[in-house]
C-alpha cells in the first residue's frame, strides 16, 4: 500500500496548524451539515455524521458548534446551505495528478477559483478520469504512534478487514476497503486505540517523486488550493517523502 497522501496529515508546524484553523473549522461543519442532510441527525445510526462529529472534537471545535451544525444539517435549524458536491481534477507541476473534492453552494465560483489557483500555480485541469484511474477510494483510519503498539494495532486491524497498516511519521495509518472502514473502527474503538479520524479517502496507486524544487511548486500550489473556500479535500500523486517533507518544513 502506497503511503498517505491526503496534504493535511503533513502539516506538522503548530503555526501552520493555527493559522488556518477558522478554515478547517469551516470544513469540518460543512462536514457534519451534509452528513447530518444525508442519514440524519443522530450520529448513533449515522456513521459518516459520527465520524465527521468525532473529527472535529480531536480538532477542538467547540461542543456548541457542532451542535448547531447537526441541527442545520438536518433541518431542525435554518440557515444550512445547500451545499454541492463536485470533484475536479488535475494536474501540478512535474505531471503530479491531483483530486479537488468541493462542497459549494456557488458550482460557478467554485470552477472559476479552482481553475485561476491551478493556472497559477503552474498547473491545469485535467479531464474527467484522466487523474482519478490513478486512485483507488479506500478507508483511512490515523492513529497517533505514541503509547501504541504496531503489532497489536495491525493484528487487531487485520482481523476486523484492514488491509494494510503503514508507520508515516507520527503516527500509523489503517488502510481498508471503503466498506470495512466502520467495522475497522469500531473494533479500534473496543480496544480502547484512540485515533485521530476515520473517513473515506482517495489513495494513489502509483506515486511521483520530485526534487526539492519541484516539491516546493507542487506545495505551494496544494496549499493555495487548499486556501479556497469550497475546496474540502485535495489528493495528489505527489510522493511525499520524509526527506522532502523535512526539507521544505525547515524553509517555513
Amino acid at each position: 500500500m502506497s503511503g498517505h497522501s491526503k496534504w493535511a496529515t503533513t502539516k506538522h508546524k503548530k503555526a501552520a496548524i493555527d493559522a488556518k484553523r477558522g478554515k478547517l473549522f469551516a470544513k469540518l461543519i460543512k462536514n457534519i451539515e451534509i452528513a447530518a442532510r444525508q442519514g440524519g441527525g443522530d450520529p448513533d445510526g449515522n456513521p459518516a455524521l459520527y465520524d465527521a462529529i468525532y473529527k472535529a472534537k480531536k480538532n477542538s471545535m467547540p461542543a456548541d458548534n457542532i451542535k448547531r451544525a447537526v441541527k442545520r444539517g438536518s433541518g431542525e435549524e435554518a440557515g444550512g446551505a445547500n451545499y454541492e458536491d463536485i470533484v475536479y481534477e488535475g494536474y501540478a507541476p512535474g505531471g503530479v495528478g491531483l483530486i479537488i473534492e468541493c462542497l459549494t453552494d456557488n458550482r460557478n465560483r467554485a470552477a472559476a477559483d479552482v481553475r485561476s489557483t491551478l493556472s497559477k500555480g503552474g498547473g491545469s485541469l485535467a479531464e474527467n478520469g484522466s487523474v482519478s484511474f490513478n486512485f483507488e477510494r479506500k478507508g483511512v483510519i490515523v492513529v497517533p504512534s505514541e503509547g501504541v503498539d504496531f503489532d497489536n494495532l495491525f493484528e487487531i486491524a487485520a482481523e476486523n478487514g484492514a488491509e494494510d497498516v503503514v508507520e508515516e511519521g507520527d503516527v500509523y495509518t489503517v488502510y481498508t476497503g471503503s466498506s470495512d472502514l466502520i467495522a475497522v473502527r469500531k473494533a479500534l474503538q473496543e480496544a480502547k486505540i484512540d485515533y485521530d479520524s476515520a473517513e473515506t479517502e482517495m489513495v494513489p496507486t502509483n506515486k511521483i517523486d520530485l526534487d526539492l524544487e519541484g516539491a516546493r511548486k507542487v506545495s505551494k500550489l496544494i496549499d493555495n488550493l487548499d486556501d479556497l473556500d469550497d475546496v474540502q479535500n485535495i489528493y495528489s500523486t505527489w510522493n511525499q517523502t520524509p526527506e522532502i517533507m523535512e526539507q521544505l518544513d525547515a524553509e517555513e
